[in-house]
């Protein structure tokens, strides 16, 4: 392996000073405090869920003093598992921190070894076919976590997929799929005499649907789970809006007309 030169920091003291700071407080909570002497790595893992969804509420309002504070929380969680896995004979920090460092040196060839990687999707390949041959998986999609939210195991799915090559050639080939898609859902479920639908198989074809406009949404590198909550986002922020600006004029939305709603939707629109 080259040997590579890490870069100047003048401040790499302080940062293993604040680090082993935090261990050792981890370590004094752990010993004293009723409450932090009480958590399971199983009592934990819905609040680790939980800080990571705040650290992702600052990351979308672009708010780097919450960011940095989330960051804290989440750093305090990942030492407090370290902690309970040396407790239990498991693991320990060293072993957490050595492990992802030999894993990057691993998956990083191009950087640590002679394997040639001249473009970020040939080192995501790399990547994926190094993860395959390391966790043995029969599956390329082996790896994909099961609960992870629908959206973004199907992004996942399709960019594993691609890791290996099985992937469309250019965007219009994918966008007459997304046609395709919406053109037989339309067909079969836009009944206009109100006819009763196969509801499973609606949810199906329109899964297809969701499917493809996802795949889409890659080959134009928008992230779309990113995107979908930027749209949440502006919903919220223009129904509040409709909901004090009516109260505001002494009005009840309950008992408002869909056009007066859309006067102050269309208000609304024009700040956001």
């Amino acid at each position: 392996m080259p040997k590579i030169d890490p870069p100047k920091d003048t401040k790499r003291a302080e940062k293993l000073a604040a680090f082993d700071r935090l261990l050792t407080i981890m370590d004094e909570l752990r010993l004293n405090c009723p409450w932090d002497k009480k958590q399971t790595t199983e009592s934990l893992r819905h609040l680790t869920i939980e800080e990571v969804y705040e650290l992702s509420d600052a990351i979308m309002e672009g708010a780097a003093e919450e960011v940095r504070k989330e960051l804290g929380d989440l750093m305090l969680h990942l030492v407090f598992y370290a902690k309970i896995g040396e407790e239990n004979a498991q693991f320990d920090i060293t072993d957490v921190l050595n492990g992802i460092c030999d894993k990057l040196i691993h998956r990083h060839p191009h950087i640590y070894s002679d394997t040639v990687a001249d473009d970020e999707e040939a080192v995501k390949q790399n990547w994926e076919k190094i993860k395959l041959k390391e966790k043995g998986n029969v599956s390329v999609l082996g790896g994909v976590p099961k609960t992870l939210p629908a959206l973004v195991k199907a992004m996942r799915i399709q960019e594993k997929a691609r890791g290996v090559g099985f992937d469309w050639d250019d965007k219009t080939q994918v966008w007459e799929k997304v046609e395709e898609e919406l053109g037989e859902f339309k067909a079969e479920f836009n009944i206009a005499d109100g006819s009763e639908i196969d509801h499973e198989k609606a949810q199906d074809e329109f899964g297809d649907v969701l499917f493809s406009l996802i795949n889409y949404s890659r080959f134009l590198d928008i992230n779309a789970e990113e995107a979908l909550e930027r749209t949440n986002r502006k919903f919220i922020y223009r129904f509040q809006y409709l909901e004090q600006a009516a109260a505001a004029d002494g009005k009840t939305l309950s008992e408002m007309t869909l056009e007066e709603m859309d006067y102050y939707w269309n208000e609304a629109k024009k700040g956001k």
